[in-house]
């Protein structure tokens, strides 16, 4: 009979070593592994114990000689130690559960923080984005006014374009301006490095509009006075005399007092 309980409790402590973490689960499998392994680990405490409770019970009842009984009392020390055995192995397996269940809080406060994170992030940049999009306000011509930012940036480029000297593509890009955005506040001003862009290509007659719808549609801007200017300069090239001199009295009168009223005067005075 002993030698059987021997090897009864070799089996349930070999089970018992094979089945012990070195290490705690948590850092071996993931939750859903950890979780399988504490199931099968219970369940082999179980059958174990059963095994052990149904094998001795039985001999428990043939008692007959001393040695029976030391046999029994040998045995008995071996059960106990195999309970000892198995509570401590329930104790890992709460500790597995337990950290386990830590894993899981923290897995999902760090998901939440880094949700949180991303949401803030996304949120600042569509901000700011949004913050580029929206119109800026400007001083322009002495007023202000909204200017959107594809506005700025279409308008700068076709003043880049004059600045380059090439001024045929600065033509196309102002009149594409104007085409676009009708009712800018660069619009005066928009006409008037238009009609700059003709009279660099020495294109007289298709300056004079441009000049000329400067000062009579935009009246108050800071480019009315030179437009006029510009268009007596014009009307002198395309041997418009007379129509040259009455464009300057008639700056002279509208815009006594600028820059552009001054050379108008030396003008008239030559034309005459």
């Amino acid at each position: 009979m002993k030698p059987f309980f021997k090897a009864a409790s070799a089996v349930a402590l070999t089970a018992f070593f094979s089945i012990t973490p070195s290490s705690t689960y948590a850092g071996v499998f993931g939750d859903d592994e950890a979780r399988l392994e504490i199931i099968k680990l219970r369940k082999q405490i179980d059958e174990i114990s059963t095994r052990i409770n149904n094998r001795f019970e039985p001999v428990g009842a043939r008692i007959d000689s001393k040695a029976d009984k030391k046999s029994v009392i040998d045995m008995a020390a071996d059960l106990e130690r195999l309970r000892i055995d198995i509570a401590a192995l329930r104790n890992q397996i709460e500790v597995l559960t337990n950290e386990v269940a830590n894993s899981q809080r923290r897995q999902k406060d760090l998901y939440a923080d880094l949700d949180a994170r991303l949401r803030k992030d996304i949120y600042s940049d569509l901000d700011a984005r949004l913050r580029k999009l929206e119109p800026q306000r400007l001083s322009i011509d002495g007023k202000d006014a909204d200017i959107e930012q594809s506005e700025q940036k279409t308008f700068d480029a076709a003043i880049a374009l004059f600045k380059a000297s090439n001024y045929a593509s600065a033509e196309r890009a102002f009149n594409n301006f104007l085409s676009r955005y009708p009712d800018s506040a660069y619009a005066a001003q928009a006409y008037y490095w238009l009609g700059n862009t003709h009279f660099a290509q020495r294109d007289f007659s298709n300056a004079l509009p441009a000049y000329q719808a400067v000062y009579k549609r935009f009246s108050m801007s800071q480019k009315a006075a030179d437009a006029m200017l510009n268009t007596a300069s014009c009307q002198i090239e395309l041997n418009e005399t007379t129509e040259a001199r009455e464009t300057l009295e008639a700056l002279l009168k509208k815009y006594p007092k600028s820059q552009a009223a001054g050379m108008a005067k030396g003008r008239l005075a030559e034309l005459k």
